[in-house]
């Protein structure tokens, strides 16, 4: 049986329209208790946290409810970055965790992800297992006692305190640093950990209304940083999506930072320090080409994966390494966090530029990006692109233009009903007009 509610992320959809509503919400609850309770022991300790969507109340409760019905007792974080609640769940002795968000989308959006004791992801048969009990005809009616839910006042001084301990006390001071948190879960949290450990702190996005995350700011739009980074004269800028779990740079002169730049200095950082296990880094297939090779020249090794931060944990985890990313913003320090974290991964970069005493303009020129088109349309449906003649043809001309100097990738979103297209290779005018072709195809076809 494949999964149906479960995407790449979680459950993840509109607000109030199906499966993100309150009568699914309250089936997941339950369902996520029954699951814990038929893997063994007695009560169970489920902590739920969630960016600040206004739709978050509506599920927060449900889901309780659902949780204390079973006999669950619950504890709530309130608003809090998505890499805190898996902190949060590990360190709390939790048997799961709940984070409430729908990450950089819009806030008509939300989504349900679950962490396991581990404060990693859920894997494919757990999820299975929760999916099928949610999509049940009937679910058995509870029996025992009821559970409790309670709120935790210092959930978030327990993560900030996690994060400060992983640099250590004063570790940024001198820094004058540009931090917008998009509206979202490290409104409060993200400045206050870069306050505390000594740097100069300029806030953007710390006031949410439930409606205006991601609404121009943040992660999906950094320019509004650097903009604040030159006229304030600061040496970086720190970008949020909503949920904190990803993380994009401005460097000291307003320039925004290739994710893959960051991840190929944070690589050759951490070699340098003979600290980067397995001599490896692990990307994604989307991540460009001349990383790669800027990595070979320094004798360090890149493993690619499908597109997804859950595929390159798993890689990580599988073979041991301890460093990973996608060039979209998320980076993992596995010694550190078990998913990405967008303020650990600042932290990481800000006291590497503390060490070495080079501005990030200067860590960043670490590689030549190779010129790359990425396209996202919306489409009507998802059918495996092989199938539809217009688009395989498309797809097939771009490789045999690029030969073996270049690449074409194409997906489907897996939370969103869109299409990706990415085209690279030396000669940029060659990738967009091949980009440009396959793009023709699909609005022909299955365009929305």
């Amino acid at each position: 049986m494949n999964k149906t509610l479960f995407g790449t992320d979680g459950i993840r959809g509109i607000a109030n329209q199906y499966p993100i509503t309150p009568e699914v919400a309250l089936r997941v609850g339950r369902a996520v208790a029954r699951v814990l309770q038929s893997n063994g022991g007695g009560r169970h300790k489920v902590v739920i946290g969630k960016d600040t969507r206004l739709s978050g109340y509506m599920l927060e409760t449900a889901i309780t409810s659902g949780l204390v019905s079973e006999g669950s007792r619950v504890l709530l974080t309130g608003p809090a970055p998505t890499p805190a609640v898996a902190h949060l769940t590990r360190s709390m002795g939790c048997d799961a965790g709940i984070m409430l968000t729908a990450s950089h989308n819009p806030y008509q959006d939300n989504g349900i992800k679950i962490f396991g004791s581990n404060g990693y992801k859920l894997n494919d048969q757990l999820e299975l297992e929760i999916e099928k009990m949610i999509l049940a005809d009937e679910l058995p009616h509870p029996e025992g006692d009821l559970g409790k839910a309670i709120r935790i006042d210092d959930a978030m001084g327990r993560y900030i305190e996690f994060t400060k301990n992983a640099v250590g006390a004063n570790s940024l001071s001198g820094l004058k640093i540009v931090v917008d948190c998009a509206n979202g879960a490290a409104y409060y949290v993200g400045p206050l950990i870069f306050e505390e450990l000594g740097a100069e702190v300029i806030q953007m996005s710390v006031h949410p209304d439930g409606r205006n995350i991601n609404e121009g700011v943040g992660a999906l739009h950094p320019e509004k940083a650097a903009a604040m980074v030159r006229e304030h004269g600061a040496d970086v800028g720190i970008c949020f999506d909503g949920d904190a779990d990803r993380v994009i740079f401005c460097d000291e002169n307003g320039e925004v930072i290739d994710g893959d730049r960051i991840l190929c200095l944070c690589a050759k950082a951490l070699n340098e320090q003979g600290k980067l296990k397995g001599n490896t880094l692990v990307a994604t297939v989307m991540s460009n080409l001349g990383m790669r090779d800027a990595l070979a020249a320094d004798g360090i090794k890149l493993e690619t994966t499908g597109v997804g931060d859950r595929h390159v944990l798993e890689c990580m985890r599988e073979k041991g390494y301890n460093l990973g990313g996608e060039n979209s913003g998320h980076i993992i320090y596995s010694d550190y966090a078990t998913t990405g974290d967008g303020i650990m991964s600042a932290l990481m970069l800000l006291t590497m530029m503390r060490d070495k005493g080079e501005p990030l303009s200067k860590l960043a020129d670490c590689m030549e990006v190779y010129p790359q088109v990425l396209l996202g349309l919306d489409v009507t449906e998802k059918p495996p692109t092989e199938e539809v003649p217009e688009i395989d043809a498309a797809i097939k001309a771009a490789e045999a233009a690029f030969a073996d100097k270049g690449r074409v990738f194409v997906r489907y979103s897996g939370t969103e009903r869109k299409i990706r297209v990415l085209t690279e290779c030396p000669d940029a005018e060659l990738a967009k007009s091949q980009a440009d072709l396959i793009a023709a195809a699909i609005k022909n076809t299955i365009g929305a």
